[in-house]
């Protein structure tokens, strides 16, 4: 492909805002990305052949931006990366936020606006999720958003990045951030998942914004609507509560939302999530704490909102998408999930009166993220310091 159809391709990415600075370290990852100008040679593993475009260091999300076939990378010490799919060409994103990185923190989860495809366009919108440091020794997760300009093959820019939304109260430690971002079907709402930071009671606690779903305008702002709305402050935020660590949320197609959640020793969570709605951590869970104390069981407390799938031993999930193409047959509207602990993915039959799993695929390294591409073939990210960019398609 020519530089300048590259550059057109680029130039319909386009507007983010976000709040957080690069590092040495992110620039040090950054370098360390491997362009791959054509996958290597396929390999099968059960239905998928596999190719294989890539390797990163610590990726955590992607996304593409919608209307190209360009699949944007972050990786947790604070570098984001595109890949040009069909050429495999690499390029580098300029202006990101500064990231407090360690343990299960740094740069986080990156979405586009879905109604901004038009190729036309040279600007767009990008929100990112990222852990930020506070006083004291603590930190929480932010969401911000700003511009994304790509004006060349090999690089693009954050404009006018600013922090939209920030978990509170900041604590001490560095995991459970969760920090996922989706958007309602027709736009109009942002949701992200607001880990409990591993301090369990708060999610119980309202006055915080700690183990919530949260339900904003794409500015930021309480959404009308909201179950708590009339309570103010931190409170109108939120959509659902008695949460753990959401590492996937997503809308079906038929504009339910879901989130997909770790348990502790066990009780690993698929939700349909509703307004107002308890899921009852630390309260309930289906798994225990780690050093064997019990912790009541979900079907104990049935005023609490119960998991509608649930996995003991634990899958350790990645992310999911629900399936919405054609290239792998039947599968459409199925729950396709990245396991780590399972090194798989794992498959859910969606819509019969309650999910069945009936896929269990050994991809024999930890996944961390799955999208679906504009072809309907999967992509996927391995985890850790050279984590491969794979792309899978019915073998």
């Amino acid at each position: 492909m020519s530089n300048s159809k590259l550059i057109a391709l680029l130039l319909s990415a386009a507007s983010v805002s976000l709040a957080s600075c690069g590092t040495e370290a992110s620039v040090d990852r950054m370098q360390q990305t491997q362009s791959t100008p054509a996958p290597a040679n396929a390999r099968t593993v059960g239905p998928f052949s596999v190719t294989e475009h890539g390797t990163f260091a610590e990726p955590w999300a992607a996304a593409f931006a919608p209307g190209t076939k360009m699949l944007f990378i972050t990786q947790k010490a604070g570098a984001i990366t595109f890949v040009d799919t069909p050429t495999g060409q690499t390029g580098t994103v300029s202006g990101v936020p500064t990231v407090d990185y360690g343990g299960q923190g740094g740069l986080g989860d990156i979405a586009f606006l879905p109604s901004q495809a038009n190729a036309k366009l040279d600007r767009r919108t990008v929100y990112l999720s990222w852990a930020e440091a506070g006083e004291g020794d603590t930190r929480g997760a932010v969401v911000g958003q700003g511009t994304l300009v790509c004006a060349a093959a090999n690089a693009c820019r954050i404009e006018q990045m600013s922090v939209i939304w920030r978990q509170a109260p900041k604590v001490t430690g560095r995991g459970h951030y969760s920090h996922r971002i989706t958007f309602s079907p027709d736009e109009k709402y942002l949701y992200i998942a607001s880990g409990e930071r591993q301090k369990g009671e708060p999610a119980q606690d309202r006055s915080n914004n700690l183990g919530t779903i949260v339900r904003l305008t794409l500015d930021g702002k309480p959404a009308a609507g909201n179950p708590f709305i009339n309570e103010g402050g931190i409170t109108s935020q939120i959509w659902s509560y008695g949460h753990r660590n959401i590492l996937g949320l997503k809308f079906d197609a038929e504009g339910r939302l879901w989130d997909l959640e770790h348990g502790p020793a066990g009780g690993d969570e698929l939700n349909l999530v509703k307004a107002g709605a308890n899921y009852g951590w630390p309260v309930v869970s289906d798994g225990d704490h780690y050093d064997g104390k019990r912790i009541p069981d979900n079907d104990t407390r049935p005023d609490l909102a119960a998991p509608v799938f649930g996995w003991t031993p634990v899958i350790a999930p990645g992310d999911f998408i629900f399936h919405s193409g054609n290239m792998f047959g039947k599968w459409r509207g199925d729950a396709l999930i990245a396991g780590l602990k399972t090194k798989a993915i794992i498959h859910l039959k969606m819509g019969g009166a309650a999910p069945v799993e009936v896929g269990r695929y050994d991809m024999g390294e930890r996944i961390r993220e799955i999208v679906e591409g504009p072809d309907g073939a999967i992509w996927l990210l391995e985890d850790g310091e050279k984590a491969r960019l794979l792309r899978l398609t019915p073998s």
